[in-house]
C-alpha cells in the first residue's frame, strides 16, 4: 500500500494574508509546496490529503488543488476551531489554531494507510522523501512503530539570523528517546552553539539530528492523539493561546514505551522563508537544484 502526504496548509491563509499571495518561488511562480509535492510522487507517495481552514477551501480548490489532481489523487480535510471530543467547546475569546497535533487528528476518517506529515511551506528535499517513503511503505499494518526525518542541524539553518529547532535526542540504535525545543541556534565563528537555559553556550555537531516537522505516522496514531488532546485540553482549559503540538503526544509516547519513533538520517538541506531576507536565497538555492538536474524547470 503506499503512504500518504498528509500537508498542515490550516495556518497559509493567515500567514500568507489568503492564498492569493502564496509565494511563487520556482521560475514558473512553483511554491514550495509544489516542490515538496512532485518529491513525495516520485518517492512513492499515492494520496495527497491537506488539512486547511473551510473558509478558503474555494480558493484552495481553485488555485492548488487543480494543478496536482491529474498527478494524484487529493483529499480535503478542515481544521477548525470548534472541531474537539465530545464535552469540550470551543472557549470563548480563543482564535489561535489548536496546533500541529489537532490538525494532525482532522485526517483520521480518511486516513487509513500510512502517512507522512510535512508543514506546507518548508522545502524539504528529494532524498527526505525518498527516505520517508520508503520507511512508510514498509509499516503498512504495524503499529506504534513510527518514524521521523531528522535533518543534520548544519543543513537547516539560516544565513539571516538564528533559528529555533527541535533538536533530537537518540540511543544507540537511533530511536528517539525526546526533542527539546532550543532557540537562537546559530553558526558563529565556525561553530553551530546555542545557548541553554543556565546561559551556558553548547556546541551542536554539524550532524545532530533536529525535527522540521516531517513524520511518519500509522493510522493507530490518531487513537493516541484523541487521548492526548483530551488530556491537554483538561490540563490547559483557561489559556487561549496553548497549541497542541505533535511533539508533546510523541514524547508521552515515547517516554511511556508505548510507541518507537525511529529517527531516518538524509542528506536534503532543509530551507524556508523565516525571515524576509531568506526570500532571495530559497529562490537561489531553488534554480540552482534545477541548474543541476534535481528539478524540471516546470513541476505541473
Amino acid at each position: 500500500m503506499k503512504p500518504t502526504l498528509f500537508v498542515l496548509a490550516a495556518g497559509m491563509g493567515s500567514r500568507y494574508g489568503g492564498l492569493k499571495q502564496l509565494d511563487g518561488l520556482g521560475p514558473n511562480g512553483e511554491t514550495i509546496m509544489d516542490y515538496s509535492i512532485f518529491d513525495a510522487i516520485r518517492g512513492g507517495f499515492g494520496k495527497l490529503v491537506f488539512v486547511i481552514r473551510k473558509s478558503f477551501e474555494q480558493d484552495f480548490a481553485e488555485k492548488i488543488i487543480s494543478k496536482y489532481k491529474d498527478h494524484i489523487p487529493v483529499e480535503l480535510v478542515f481544521q477548525e476551531l470548534d472541531n474537539l471530543p465530545a464535552g469540550f467547546k470551543c472557549p470563548e475569546g480563543r482564535e489561535k489554531p489548536w496546533g500541529t497535533n489537532h490538525a494532525v487528528l482532522m485526517g483520521k476518517d480518511v486516513i487509513n494507510e500510512p502517512f507522512a506529515v510535512i508543514n506546507a511551506d518548508d522545502f524539504y528535499g528529494k532524498d527526505s522523501f525518498a527516505v520517508l517513503g520508503k520507511e512508510l511503505s514498509a509499516m503498512t499494518g504495524t503499529e506504534n512503530q513510527y518514524c521521523m526525518v531528522g535533518y543534520r542541524v548544519g543543513n537547516t539553518l539560516s544565513e539571516s539570523g538564528s533559528v529555533a529547532r527541535g533538536v533530537c535526542e537518540t540511543n544507540k540504535e537511533n530511536f528517539l528517546t525526546g526533542v527539546v525545543e532550543r532557540t537562537a541556534i546559530e553558526r558563529t565563528d565556525g561553530e553551530i552553539q546555542f545557548t541553554d537555559e543556565n546561559g551556558q553556550k553548547v556546541i551542536l555537531h554539524e550532524n545532530t539530528p533536529v525535527s522540521m516537522n516531517m513524520w511518519g505516522f500509522t493510522p493507530d496514531y490518531f487513537k493516541h492523539s484523541e487521548t492526548s488532546f483530551i488530556n491537554f485540553l483538561n490540563a490547559n482549559q483557561g489559556n487561549l493561546k496553548s497549541e497542541f503540538f505533535i511533539p508533546l503526544t510523541v514524547n508521552e509516547l515515547i517516554t511511556s514505551g508505548t510507541s518507537t519513533v525511529k529517527v531516518l538520517d538524509t542528506t536534503s538541506k532543509w530551507f524556508g522563508v523565516t525571515y524576509a531576507d531568506d526570500r532571495q536565497g530559497v529562490v537561489d538555492k531553488i534554480q540552482a537544484l534545477i541548474t543541476a538536474g534535481e528539478y524540471p524547470n516546470r513541476l505541473f
